[in-house]
Protein backbone atom coordinates (compact mmCIF):
# COMPACT_ATOMS: atom_id res chain seq x y z
CA UNK A 1 0.00 0.00 0.00
CA UNK A 2 2.89 2.38 0.73
CA UNK A 3 4.22 1.91 -2.79
CA UNK A 4 0.82 2.65 -4.29
CA UNK A 5 0.51 5.75 -2.06
CA UNK A 6 3.90 6.94 -3.35
CA UNK A 7 2.80 6.41 -6.95
CA UNK A 8 -0.39 8.38 -6.29
CA UNK A 9 1.67 11.23 -4.84
CA UNK A 10 3.87 11.51 -7.93
CA UNK A 11 0.84 11.19 -10.17
CA UNK A 12 -0.80 14.05 -8.26
CA UNK A 13 2.34 16.15 -8.48
CA UNK A 14 2.52 15.49 -12.23
CA UNK A 15 -1.14 16.42 -12.75
CA UNK A 16 -0.80 19.67 -10.79
CA UNK A 17 2.47 20.71 -12.45
CA UNK A 18 1.27 19.84 -15.94
CA UNK A 19 -2.07 21.64 -15.74
CA UNK A 20 -0.48 24.69 -14.15
CA UNK A 21 2.42 24.90 -16.64
CA UNK A 22 0.58 23.86 -19.81
CA UNK A 23 -2.93 25.03 -19.00
CA UNK A 24 -3.39 27.74 -16.38
CA UNK A 25 -0.39 29.94 -17.07
CA UNK A 26 -0.73 30.16 -20.90
CA UNK A 27 -4.51 30.61 -20.70
CA UNK A 28 -4.55 33.37 -18.10
CA UNK A 29 -1.85 35.21 -20.07
CA UNK A 30 -3.85 34.91 -23.30
CA UNK A 31 -7.26 35.54 -21.72
CA UNK A 32 -6.67 37.74 -18.64
CA UNK A 33 -10.34 38.74 -18.38
CA UNK A 34 -11.28 35.12 -17.75
CA UNK A 35 -8.46 34.11 -15.43
CA UNK A 36 -10.81 33.43 -12.53
CA UNK A 37 -12.97 31.07 -14.60
CA UNK A 38 -9.89 29.39 -16.08
CA UNK A 39 -8.44 28.71 -12.63
CA UNK A 40 -11.70 27.35 -11.25
CA UNK A 41 -12.26 24.96 -14.14
CA UNK A 42 -8.70 23.65 -14.27
CA UNK A 43 -8.57 23.15 -10.51
CA UNK A 44 -11.75 21.07 -10.84
CA UNK A 45 -9.93 19.07 -13.52
CA UNK A 46 -7.02 18.50 -11.11
CA UNK A 47 -9.39 17.18 -8.43
CA UNK A 48 -11.02 14.84 -10.95
CA UNK A 49 -7.74 13.50 -12.37
CA UNK A 50 -6.40 12.86 -8.88
CA UNK A 51 -9.47 10.81 -8.02
CA UNK A 52 -10.45 13.10 -5.16
CA UNK A 53 -13.87 14.37 -4.11
CA UNK A 54 -15.04 17.60 -2.51
CA UNK A 55 -17.68 18.06 0.15
CA UNK A 56 -18.86 21.53 1.09
CA UNK A 57 -20.62 22.56 4.30
CA UNK A 58 -22.25 25.97 4.55
CA UNK A 59 -21.99 28.76 2.00
CA UNK A 60 -19.67 31.58 1.16
CA UNK A 61 -20.94 34.89 2.47
CA UNK A 62 -21.38 37.15 -0.57
CA UNK A 63 -20.35 40.23 1.43
CA UNK A 64 -17.25 38.75 3.04
CA UNK A 65 -14.05 40.31 1.75
CA UNK A 66 -11.42 38.40 3.69
CA UNK A 67 -11.31 34.63 4.21
CA UNK A 68 -9.18 33.04 6.94
CA UNK A 69 -8.21 29.48 6.01
CA UNK A 70 -6.23 26.76 7.80
CA UNK A 71 -3.38 25.35 5.75
CA UNK A 72 -1.69 21.95 5.42
CA UNK A 73 -0.71 21.85 1.75
CA UNK A 74 -1.29 22.83 -1.84
CA UNK A 75 -4.53 20.85 -2.04
CA UNK A 76 -6.17 23.45 0.24
CA UNK A 77 -5.84 26.05 -2.52
CA UNK A 78 -6.82 23.66 -5.29
CA UNK A 79 -9.90 22.43 -3.40
CA UNK A 80 -11.16 25.92 -2.55
CA UNK A 81 -10.61 27.19 -6.09
CA UNK A 82 -12.42 24.12 -7.41
CA UNK A 83 -15.61 24.70 -5.39
CA UNK A 84 -15.60 28.47 -5.86
CA UNK A 85 -16.72 30.78 -8.65
CA UNK A 86 -15.34 33.92 -7.03
CA UNK A 87 -11.88 35.10 -8.02
CA UNK A 88 -9.98 35.34 -4.75
CA UNK A 89 -6.79 37.32 -4.35
CA UNK A 90 -4.49 34.93 -2.48
CA UNK A 91 -1.76 36.19 -0.16
CA UNK A 92 1.51 34.27 -0.58
CA UNK A 93 5.04 34.74 0.66
CA UNK A 94 7.41 36.59 -1.64
CA UNK A 95 9.60 33.52 -2.21
CA UNK A 96 6.76 31.68 -3.98
CA UNK A 97 6.54 34.44 -6.58
CA UNK A 98 10.15 33.64 -7.53
CA UNK A 99 9.62 29.91 -8.14
CA UNK A 100 9.30 28.40 -11.65
CA UNK A 101 5.75 27.95 -12.95
CA UNK A 102 3.91 28.69 -9.72
CA UNK A 103 5.59 32.08 -9.51
CA UNK A 104 4.24 32.92 -12.96
CA UNK A 105 0.79 31.73 -11.92
CA UNK A 106 0.82 34.01 -8.88
CA UNK A 107 2.10 37.01 -10.83
CA UNK A 108 -0.30 36.69 -13.77
CA UNK A 109 -3.12 35.77 -11.41
CA UNK A 110 -2.50 39.16 -9.74
CA UNK A 111 -2.07 37.71 -6.25
CA UNK A 112 -0.61 39.52 -3.24
CA UNK A 113 3.06 39.09 -2.34
CA UNK A 114 4.19 39.51 1.26
CA UNK A 115 7.79 39.78 2.47
CA UNK A 116 7.77 38.27 5.96
CA UNK A 117 11.45 39.08 6.54
CA UNK A 118 10.98 42.81 6.03
CA UNK A 119 9.27 45.07 8.57
CA UNK A 120 7.86 47.13 5.72
CA UNK A 121 6.18 43.97 4.41
CA UNK A 122 3.20 44.45 6.72
CA UNK A 123 2.66 48.00 5.47
CA UNK A 124 2.76 46.80 1.86
CA UNK A 125 0.35 43.97 2.71
CA UNK A 126 -2.14 46.45 4.17
CA UNK A 127 -1.82 48.70 1.12
CA UNK A 128 -2.32 45.77 -1.29
CA UNK A 129 -5.32 44.55 0.71
CA UNK A 130 -6.92 47.99 0.55
CA UNK A 131 -6.45 48.10 -3.23
CA UNK A 132 -7.83 44.58 -3.55
CA UNK A 133 -11.03 45.36 -1.65
CA UNK A 134 -11.70 48.97 -2.68
CA UNK A 135 -10.40 49.10 -6.25
CA UNK A 136 -10.21 45.57 -7.63
CA UNK A 137 -13.27 44.35 -5.68
CA UNK A 138 -11.59 40.99 -5.09
CA UNK A 139 -11.85 39.18 -1.77
CA UNK A 140 -8.62 38.31 0.05
CA UNK A 141 -7.80 34.68 0.86
CA UNK A 142 -5.12 34.26 3.51
CA UNK A 143 -3.63 31.58 5.75
CA UNK A 144 -3.42 33.19 9.21
CA UNK A 145 -0.92 30.54 10.36
CA UNK A 146 1.49 31.98 7.80
CA UNK A 147 2.83 28.57 6.79
CA UNK A 148 1.78 24.95 6.42
CA UNK A 149 0.92 23.10 9.57
CA UNK A 150 2.13 19.51 9.84
CA UNK A 151 -0.33 18.42 12.51
CA UNK A 152 -3.99 18.72 13.47
CA UNK A 153 -3.27 21.55 15.92
CA UNK A 154 -3.44 25.00 14.36
CA UNK A 155 -0.26 27.06 14.59
CA UNK A 156 -0.32 30.50 16.17
CA UNK A 157 -2.05 33.09 13.99
CA UNK A 158 0.14 35.86 12.57
CA UNK A 159 -0.66 39.52 13.16
CA UNK A 160 -1.14 40.46 9.48
CA UNK A 161 -4.71 39.20 8.85
CA UNK A 162 -6.00 40.79 12.07
CA UNK A 163 -4.37 44.11 11.19
CA UNK A 164 -5.88 44.08 7.70
CA UNK A 165 -9.37 43.24 8.90
CA UNK A 166 -9.33 45.81 11.70
CA UNK A 167 -7.80 48.66 9.72
CA UNK A 168 -10.10 48.20 6.72
CA UNK A 169 -13.21 47.23 8.72
CA UNK A 170 -13.66 44.04 6.73
CA UNK A 171 -16.23 41.26 6.87
CA UNK A 172 -14.47 38.03 7.82
CA UNK A 173 -15.40 34.45 7.01
CA UNK A 174 -13.30 31.56 8.34
CA UNK A 175 -12.99 28.43 6.19
CA UNK A 176 -11.83 25.09 7.59
CA UNK A 177 -10.41 22.49 5.22
CA UNK A 178 -9.78 18.88 6.28
CA UNK A 179 -8.78 15.74 4.41
CA UNK A 180 -6.59 17.62 1.93
CA UNK A 181 -3.37 16.27 3.40
CA UNK A 182 -4.66 12.71 3.03
CA UNK A 183 -5.24 13.28 -0.69
CA UNK A 184 -1.73 14.70 -1.19
CA UNK A 185 0.78 14.72 1.66
CA UNK A 186 3.81 16.81 0.75
CA UNK A 187 5.65 15.94 3.97
CA UNK A 188 5.89 12.17 3.47
CA UNK A 189 5.13 12.14 -0.28
CA UNK A 190 2.01 10.00 -0.25
CA UNK A 191 -1.30 10.31 -2.02
CA UNK A 192 -4.73 8.71 -1.71
CA UNK A 193 -8.17 8.83 -3.23
CA UNK A 194 -10.17 10.68 -0.61
CA UNK A 195 -12.64 13.44 0.16
CA UNK A 196 -11.64 16.99 0.99
CA UNK A 197 -14.09 18.69 3.35
CA UNK A 198 -14.63 22.46 3.22
CA UNK A 199 -16.50 24.13 6.09
CA UNK A 200 -17.65 27.72 5.62
CA UNK A 201 -18.08 29.07 9.16
CA UNK A 202 -20.26 32.05 10.06
CA UNK A 203 -19.12 35.40 8.71
CA UNK A 204 -18.99 38.56 10.81
CA UNK A 205 -18.07 42.24 10.61
CA UNK A 206 -15.02 43.08 12.70
CA UNK A 207 -16.57 46.45 13.53
CA UNK A 208 -19.29 44.63 15.48
CA UNK A 209 -17.12 41.81 16.82
CA UNK A 210 -15.55 41.62 20.30
CA UNK A 211 -11.95 42.73 20.73
CA UNK A 212 -10.80 39.11 20.92
CA UNK A 213 -12.45 38.11 17.63
CA UNK A 214 -9.17 36.88 16.13
CA UNK A 215 -8.39 34.55 19.03
CA UNK A 216 -12.04 33.40 19.14
CA UNK A 217 -11.91 32.61 15.43
CA UNK A 218 -8.85 30.41 15.90
CA UNK A 219 -10.65 28.51 18.65
CA UNK A 220 -13.75 27.95 16.50
CA UNK A 221 -11.63 26.75 13.59
CA UNK A 222 -9.74 24.36 15.87
CA UNK A 223 -13.02 23.01 17.26
CA UNK A 224 -14.24 22.34 13.72
CA UNK A 225 -10.99 20.54 12.82
CA UNK A 226 -11.10 18.41 15.97
CA UNK A 227 -14.74 17.48 15.36
CA UNK A 228 -14.00 16.50 11.77
CA UNK A 229 -11.23 14.11 12.78
CA UNK A 230 -13.36 12.79 15.62
CA UNK A 231 -15.99 11.95 13.00
CA UNK A 232 -13.46 9.92 11.04
CA UNK A 233 -12.11 12.31 8.40
CA UNK A 234 -8.83 10.87 7.12
CA UNK A 235 -5.69 12.78 8.02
Amino acid sequence: MKTFAKIRFYWGAFVISSLVALGMIPLIILFPKYKGTIMHKLNRAIIFLMGAKLKQYGKRDEDANIFLINHQGIMDIIALEAVENRHFRWVAKKELFETPWFGLLLKHGDMISVDRENKAGLIKLLKDAKISVEEKHRAIAIFPEGTRGAEQELLSFKAGPKLIANKLNLRVQPIVITGSKYVLNEHNRTGHSGTIHLHYLDAFDVADAPKEWYEDTREKMQECIDQEYKNGVER
